[in-house]
């Protein structure tokens, strides 16, 4: 079932389950500006992308959750009232991970057939798990006949990768997963939860490059920067009270207790106030139309992400660079939590598809690696696809 098209999911269901399913989605995304900030209730400009996770789902008559995926052979079979406590470092964690926090959010669980369906590609930083675990999210309660608000749902999936995975992500993946809009980025506040929809120009598209180069969010890595933060935001409060996360820092507040931090400590910090900044810079300019600006701070965060978050790698570094000078080109970094994944580039629509071309040849000629390279735009966010009614 590997080269199955979403469009296909219907029928596969019914022959694996013998059932008419419901279908939910919720798309992966890609974050323009803003990384590393959400986890210190910072500002991120993310956009939802039309890759999505699809999640086909049908009751059964006993208390049974079974899980299937297009992607993977096998299945797994759980009871309901007795899910597992610990992770098993399987895909279906996620899934597992959120009806747990379904369950504490007072969504009750009956049994169902669930196939999962992804057009993310994993381990890229679109954040294929995000996309999962809400399109899961929507698909286990539509079976309670009690819906929770989007933010909500935002919320416990985020929880479910922090406690159930272990991967201490921030909100930014699961709440434009569920805010997404077609044509438009969206400023997220991390802290409040506020968001605004920035309009992306529709002579503007993503040029979304994998350098298939792979990378695990759960590991020690992110969660390592994020202790760092922390360190941070602990050695800071002592001078400002008032701190209570890297949001709250300003540049001259962090420069002149520079002493007070651990060089490695004040490096992470610097990157995330900084960060912030940028991305609050490039939404006033995509009000504006000053797309060279944009560009420019594109370039800044990823030299940011390079020397002081210490995030990218040399095939990263290759893909940021072979963009530069190619015809159409606005401004591109890396995009995702880092140590490999891809490049986010914007690129005028008249130049996007022999722009792609090109960086795709000069990024093998440099690395050897024939990279995946994708041409999209803002996608709308999560919610139910089809209900295919027996007949």
């Amino acid at each position: 079932m590997k080269n199955l098209k979403a469009n296909e999911l219907p029928q596969v269901f019914e022959r694996e389950f013998h059932a008419r399913p419901k279908i939910f989605r919720a798309p992966g995304r890609v974050n323009l500006i803003g990384e590393h900030t959400d986890y210190n209730d910072g500002f991120v400009l993310p956009s939802a992308i039309g890759f999505y996770a699809h999640v086909a789902i049908a009751p059964r008559a006993d208390e049974k959750l079974i899980l299937k995926s297009t992607a993977y052979d096998g299945q797994f079979e759980y009871d309901v009232a007795r899910l597992p406590d610990k992770k098993q470092d399987e895909w279906a964690d996620y899934v597992v991970g959120v009806a747990h926090q379904l369950k504490r959010a007072g969504i009750p669980l009956s049994g169902a057939n669930l196939l999962l369906h992804s057009e993310v590609p994993v381990g890229s930083g679109l954040s294929s798990s995000a996309a999962l675990e809400v399109a899961s999210a929507l698909a286990l309660q539509s079976l309670s006949g009690k819906t929770l608000p989007l933010k909500q749902v935002a919320k416990l999936c985020q929880s479910a990768e922090n406690e159930f995975v272990g991967a201490h992500v921030g909100i930014m993946d699961q709440f434009v997963s569920c805010f997404g809009k077609e044509g438009h980025a969206v400023l997220i506040d991390c802290r409040s939860l506020d968001f605004q929809l920035v309009p992306i120009p529709p002579a503007v598209d993503f040029v979304i490059c994998n350098t298939m180069v792979k990378h695990e969010l759960s590991g020690g890595e992110y969660n390592e920067r994020r202790a760092q933060c922390e360190e941070g935001v602990r050695v800071l409060s002592k001078f400002y009270p008032g701190i209570k996360a890297l949001r709250d820092v300003s540049a001259e507040q962090l420069t002149k207790h520079e002493s007070d931090l651990p060089a490695i400590v004040y490096r992470r910090c610097l990157h995330v106030v900084e960060e912030n900044a940028r991305t609050l810079e490039a939404v006033k300019c995509f009000a504006s139309g000053d797309l060279a600006k944009v560009g420019m701070l594109m370039r800044a965060s990823h030299e940011s992400l390079r020397d002081l978050y210490q995030v990218s790698c040399i095939e990263l570094d290759a893909m940021v660079e072979s963009a530069h000078g190619v015809a159409g080109f606005i401004g591109g970094r890396m995009t995702g939590g880092g140590f490999g994944g891809c490049t986010i580039n914007l690129v005028e629509h008249t130049n996007s598809q022999s722009f792609a071309k090109a960086v795709a040849s000069r990024y093998k000629a440099k690395t050897g690696i024939t990279p995946d390279v994708f041409v999209c735009s803002a996608a709308n966010g999560a919610g139910l696809e089809a209900e295919h009614a027996a007949v």
